[in-house]
């Protein structure tokens, strides 16, 4: 019988692509999520029956057992960017990374990948790094041979980050944003999920930090999508003592509104993009693991064209004007 993987959070961004590359590899593919029936189209990736959604809530021991037993390996991809309710940093990244690893130590899986993010630290003035590192911490205690991924930001067709910025540039003339002189190194969503398969076969297990060949700052960025949907818009700084009291504010705001209202940006947020964002020196990348990593310049095209001024005709239009040259 084929062997099997349990995705914990693999219908979000990465799992989604991890579930993809598995079921072509041949595994069953289990995918543990809060609901399901929201999942259905994870089904798509295999044969009938090879990919299956099943109901699973990370912060109860019972229902993390259930999605691990009879498992060969698991996978955790489930993080949050901003504390909701209960889904706060500490139960999501930190009780929940521990509870994964130590019942499926404990129902005798073999192996275990977990996704982290670049810039985990326990000493961080950001609760996001700091939980980050403490989750770490915890599976490895309980999966000492464990593969640990470190992205940097992740893009691709479904990423909340180029597609966030690209939708602003259809209504605002300014693209604010903090941090504009903070190191990115963009990786894509794709070739983390090919190292995550490195993991899950046991070629190899260890600490990776993955980044793309790309380094550059904020503001490059956002020029750089700019270019992609051919829209010319000023790249504005926030300077960090301004976007502390505005992240203030939207916290107010979201207390005062019981949660209805969320602001876009937080604290904690702010803390985060004080620190540049890329693979430190001497750490383990996609070089150790055999992988080319791919530029964004091959990808970006491919789903932010929809954002152009005239979508997928734009290509068209700029071929008819330079036949008029």
């Amino acid at each position: 019988m084929a062997k099997l993987v349990t995705i914990y959070g693999g219908s979000g961004f990465v799992g989604r692509y991890i579930a993809r590359r598995m079921a072509k590899e041949g595994w069953r593919i289990r995918v543990a999520v809060r609901n399901p029936n929201e999942s259905m189209f994870v089904r798509t990736f295999g044969v009938v029956g090879q990919v299956e959604p099943v109901f699973c809530n990370i912060r109860d021991d019972d229902s993390v057992r259930k999605a691990a037993r009879s498992a060969d390996v698991v996978v955790n991809c489930v993080g949050v960017l901003d504390e909701v309710g209960k889904n706060t940093f500490n139960a999501v990244q930190v009780e929940g990374a521990e509870r994964i690893a130590r019942i499926a130590a404990s129902e005798g899986v073999s192996r275990m990948v977990h996704i982290s993010a670049i810039g985990t630290d326990a000493d961080s003035k950001s609760e996001y790094a700091r939980t980050k590192a403490a989750g770490e911490a915890a599976v490895l205690a309980h999966m000492p041979d464990a593969m640990i991924l470190r992205p940097s930001i992740i893009f691709g067709q479904e990423d909340d980050f180029f597609n966030r910025f690209a939708g602003m540039t259809r209504f605002s003339p300014v693209l604010p944003v903090v941090g504009a002189g903070t190191l990115f190194q963009p990786v894509y969503v794709d070739d983390v999920a090919q190292a995550a398969v490195l993991g899950i076969a046991g070629k190899t297990a260890g600490v990776y930090e993955l980044g793309g060949p790309d380094v550059q700052s904020f503001r490059e960025l956002m020029n750089e999508m700019l270019h992609v949907v051919r829209r010319r818009r000023l790249v504005v700084n926030i300077p960090f003592p301004i976007a502390r009291v505005m992240a203030l504010g939207f916290r107010v705001g979201r207390f005062l509104s019981i949660g209805l209202v969320r602001g876009s940006l937080t604290a904690d947020q702010v803390a985060n993009l004080a620190n540049d964002n890329v693979v430190a020196d001497g750490a383990q990348g996609f070089d150790a693991l055999g992988i080319s990593p791919v530029p964004m310049e091959a990808i970006l095209p491919d789903y932010l064209w929809r954002f152009r001024p005239s979508g997928q005709y734009n290509a068209i239009k700029e071929s008819a004007r330079n036949l008029k040259a």
